[in-house]
């Protein structure tokens, strides 16, 4: 079964992230400079609902008057302008324009600013280390979408980055395949059933289980690509990355008798940028030689 994008994916993120000065106080930040290269393979969609409901920049900060963003949209909350204005209507109407276009631009992924009262889903402020009263409005829209949502402050971490374009790979990847016998399950299931472990080892045993010990349906299929896509929106940890990383190069020492210079012994001591060198220069071999490499079960052209 083809593991490769045939198409570059479509991600949308907030305007603030992708380095247009589009916060209250004039700044933005190139967040997605960080993908280097990778950045070709992605196509962009940034936008701002707080620009977008008229508010412009620079303008008065905004904070939610109630319990959250989905409060505001079930009307029992509202959005309100330090300088004291109701701008909830604003808000309201921008935050729904912004989730047409990314329907209409058919986006695989979000990149979203958490801190922002819009935009924002585990915080809606930055000020004290307080989580403020999450989702924000846009970002409670952006929940109940079948979308790969990404925090765009973990970009600035070398090996989160990482993860997070694995996993959104093999989201795309997963949800383009079709599966209409046993054949395919089990071809399937091979390409992901390593990161799947790595991501939820328990609960991946069990559906391995029933993949192996189930006649085909269209209902079993449906399961398997849903608990595929879902899984691979839950990051992994630094551990699990490293731990899977080195099994996989003894796997590709043993089987191809190569060696990767890049790659520390387990116990060395290396900073997050050397394990991500280490993780794209074992993807870079694994590409070459066309060895799948179970930590990054699907790539781009």
């Amino acid at each position: 079964m083809d593991n490769i994008l045939h198409r570059k994916i479509r991600v949308g993120i907030s305007a603030c992230a992708y380095g247009s000065k589009t916060r209250y106080n004039r700044k933005g930040w190139d967040l997605v400079s960080e993908f280097g290269r990778d950045m070709s393979n992605f196509i962009w969609c940034p936008l701002c609902p707080e620009v977008m409901s008229g508010m412009g920049t620079p303008r008065s900060q905004i904070r939610i008057q109630g319990e959250s963003g989905r409060d505001v949209i079930e009307g029992r909350a509202k959005i309100v302008a330090r300088n004291g204005d109701d701008v909830t209507e604003d808000i309201m109407f921008a935050s729904n324009l912004c989730m047409d276009i990314l329907r209409r631009s058919e986006v695989d992924a979000f990149i979203y600013m958490d801190g922002s009262p819009t935009c924002g889903i585990e915080r809606t402020t930055l000020k004290n280390n307080r989580a403020g009263k999450p989702p924000g409005v846009f970002g409670a829209m952006l929940l109940e979408e079948d979308i790969f949502l990404i925090p765009a402050l973990s970009l600035a971490s070398p090996v989160r980055r990482w993860d997070y374009k694995r996993r959104l790979y093999a989201y795309v990847w997963a949800k383009s395949q079709e599966l209409s016998n046993k054949n395919d399950l089990y071809q399937f299931w091979h390409n992901v059933k390593f990161l799947c472990q790595e991501l939820d080892e328990k609960e991946s045993r069990v559906m391995g289980n029933r993949i192996a010990n189930s006649e085909f349906s269209p209902e079993l299929a449906a399961e398997l690509k849903a608990f595929v896509t879902t899984l691979m929106k839950k990051p992994s940890t630094l551990e699990k990355i490293k731990n899977r990383l080195w099994k996989h190069y003894v796997y590709i020492k043993k089987t191809q008798g190569a060696e990767i210079s890049e790659i520390m012994e387990p116990q060395d001591n290396r900073n997050m940028h050397h394990i991500a060198m280490e993780l794209e220069a074992i993807e870079k071999f694994a590409f070459t030689n066309d060895v799948l490499f179970g930590s990054m079960p699907a790539r781009s052209r």
